[in-house]
C-alpha cells in the first residue's frame, strides 16, 4: 500500500468510482494515486508518487479498447476512417472535455498556484483512472466498463464520426485557394515534471507569419489542434469582414 487515507477520502473515491464506472473499488489507494497530479507528488521511500505511471498504462489500455470497439462497430470502414475516429476520441481535447463532464476535475489533487502544465490535467487523470481500473479488474472487465460506462454513455460516437476533424487539410486547401503558403512548425518538444511522455508544441505559419499554436503528445495531434484554432479564426475574420 502506498498511503493510509482518512475514511472521508476513501468514501469520496468509492462514491465517485461507483457513480461513474459502476463498481466500488477494493484498492482505494490505487485510485487515489490516479488522482494525484505531479504538482502534488508525494514522496514514498525515495520515490515520487503521482498518476504519471498509471497515465502511461491507461493510455495504452484506452487506445486498445477504443480501437477494438471501433473495429467491431464499423465492420466495413477502412483503416483511415478507424484511425481518425480513434484519434478524435482519445485526443487530449476530447479527454479533457470528458474528464470535466464526469466530474473528474473535482477529484484531482494538484497545486493550484503552480505555473503551467495543467492544460491536459483532466485527460491525463482520465487515462490514469483507466490504468487503475485495468490493474484492479483486468483487461476484459476494463474493456466492458469503458464501452458501457464511457463510450456508450458519455460520447455520441456516431456524431463524432460526422464531425469535421481534419482542419489541417482544410487550412491547406484554404491556403491554396487564397494563394497563401501554409506550413507547420514544431517550435518545441518537452517533458513536464518527472514524466517520460514527450509533448510537442506545433505552430501554424501563413506566408511565414506565425499564427496559432497547440500542444499534444504527438506532432500530428498538435498540428491538428493548431490548424483548428487558426482555421476557425480565419473563418471568423472572413465572416466579420463580409458583415
Amino acid at each position: 500500500m502506498l498511503f493510509f487515507f482518512r475514511k472521508r477520502e476513501n468514501k469520496e473515491i468509492c462514491v465517485f468510482v461507483k457513480g461513474v464506472l459502476g463498481f466500488v473499488p477494493k484498492h482505494t489507494d490505487l485510485f487515489h494515486t490516479a488522482f494525484i497530479h505531479r504538482s502534488s507528488s508525494a514522496s514514498f521511500k525515495g520515490h515520487r508518487v503521482n498518476n504519471e505511471r498509471l497515465e502511461y498504462l491507461g493510455d495504452a489500455v484506452l487506445s486498445a479498447v477504443v480501437a477494438d470497439f471501433l473495429y467491431r462497430k464499423y465492420p466495413y470502414q477502412g483503416e483511415g476512417f478507424l484511425t481518425e475516429m480513434r484519434s478524435k476520441i482519445v485526443s487530449r481535447a476530447s479527454l479533457n472535455k470528458l474528464a470535466k463532464k464526469i466530474g473528474l476535475l473535482d477529484m484531482i489533487d494538484y497545486q493550484r498556484n503552480s505555473q503551467g502544465g495543467f492544460k491536459s490535467i483532466g485527460g491525463d487523470a482520465f487515462e490514469a483512472l483507466v490504468g487503475a481500473v485495468y490493474l484492479e479488474k483486468g483487461y476484459k472487465r476494463t474493456r466492458r466498463i469503458i464501452i458501457d460506462r464511457i463510450l456508450c454513455t458519455h460520447l455520441d460516437v456516431d456524431s463524432i464520426a460526422t464531425t469535421d476533424w481534419n482542419y489541417k487539410s482544410k487550412l491547406i486547401d484554404w491556403g491554396q485557394k487564397n494563394h497563401k503558403k501554409v506550413s507547420f512548425e514544431v517550435v518545441r518538444s518537452f517533458t513536464e515534471g518527472h514524466s517520460s511522455r514527450r509533448q510537442y508544441e506545433c505552430q501554424v505559419n501563413i506566408d511565414g507569419v506565425p499564427q496559432k499554436s497547440a500542444v499534444d503528445f504527438s506532432i500530428k495531434a498538435a498540428e491538428q489542434l493548431a490548424a483548428e484554432k487558426t482555421y476557425k479564426e480565419i473563418v471568423a475574420q472572413t465572416v466579420n469582414e463580409k458583415e
